[in-house]
């Protein structure tokens, strides 16, 4: 009897071994062979800002080593959570993914009460691209040369000045809204569908100041179109250096921005390593890496998908800190 019911064990162990070889073997040979035709690169944020800038920066270069168009999707709207939920809903067999900001993948978990994607449960991380700060800027008429003055004046006409992001929650609002708190400020918040509106209307003068992105602003500080008075990353920058860190500026605050590829969950882990084999070569391409040097990205990190998991993993609880912290929960 024990004879018989080992052999069925035996059997069973060894049937499921050969299916697991043959789905192994299936995906190993869709690996080979991806990818086969046009991979769509989901971006959450409008056209034109320093996500989409460096989305398609990529994609350009992917293309040249995967052989196969990458083309982007912009879909805005939310602070992320639309074009987010898209990818997290696409098949996951690598022909749609995420090209992303590290906002809407772990400070959204912490801000919203319901949200309808998982960043840990729905997605497979496959790269990091870098990250870099984000800029304290003015408008040019804005009669503040240093943030000192620019808190002074602030204080001076409580509610009187605004503010723009790229949307509720989104690290240009958390940054300021930490800055605001630091200082005992009282501005008005306008949320934007993008950072490249906001930055729009902040050269046009509809609005005082913002947080945004280095990569899409500081040649815009450099042309004298906007004032730059602090950046939130841990050190000052070569193109901007008589821009002090807001920590050197008198409030103590550090704030950065990652990017990265993010494919839906169960895209077999083989085309995932293929990406992010080709992702990491991309980051090595020297072309691309002057580019992203003169964006500002303080680091390059060529990680795994396991190591770039980790740091959302920290990241996740860092921010779930400072927006409690902040004491702003969005519905």
């Amino acid at each position: 009897m024990r004879t018989t019911l080992l052999r069925r064990h035996l059997r069973a162990f060894a049937l499921g071994a050969l299916a697991a070889w043959a789905v192994t073997a299936v995906h190993a040979q869709g690996a080979d062979a991806y990818p086969d035709k046009p991979v769509t690169l989901i971006v959450p944020t409008a056209a034109a800002g320093g996500t989409d800038t460096i989305s398609r920066l990529i994609a350009d270069a992917l293309s040249k080593q995967l052989k196969q168009p990458f083309i982007i999707d912009n879909r805005p709207g939310a602070n992320g959570i639309l074009g987010t939920e898209l990818a997290a809903r696409a098949t996951p067999d690598g022909y749609k993914l995420l090209f992303t900001y590290a906002a809407a993948m772990v400070v959204n978990p912490s801000l919203y009460r319901k949200l309808p994607y998982d960043p840990v449960k729905d997605f497979a991380p496959v790269a990091q691209i870098g990250r870099g700060g984000n800029l304290l800027l003015v408008r040019q008429d804005l009669p503040v040369k240093t943030l000192k003055e620019f808190v002074a004046y602030a204080k001076a006409r409580p509610d009187k000045l605004n503010y723009c992001s790229w949307g509720n929650g989104s690290g240009g609002h958390l940054a300021m809204e930490s800055l605001k708190k630091q200082a005992g400020l009282a501005m008005t918040h306008v949320p934007y569908k993008g950072s490249g509106p906001c930055v729009q209307d902040l050269m046009g003068g509809q609005v005082d100041a913002a947080f945004a992105d280095m990569s899409s602003t500081v040649e815009l500080v450099r042309a004298g179109r906007l004032k730059a008075l602090a950046n939130s990353g841990p050190s000052r920058i070569p193109m901007l250096p008589d821009v002090p860190t807001m920590t050197e500026a008198g409030y103590p605050f550090t704030n950065y921005s990652w990017y990265g590829v993010l494919a839906p969950a169960k895209t077999p882990p083989a085309i995932v390593k293929k990406l992010n084999i080709a992702v990491n070569q991309v980051l090595k391409d020297p072309a691309v890496v002057q580019r992203l040097r003169e964006l500002n990205f303080t680091d390059l990190p060529q990680n795994t998908p396991e190591q770039f998991a980790a740091t959302m993993q920290k990241d996740l609880h860092d921010w779930s800190v400072l927006v409690k912290d902040i004491g702003l929960t969005l519905e």
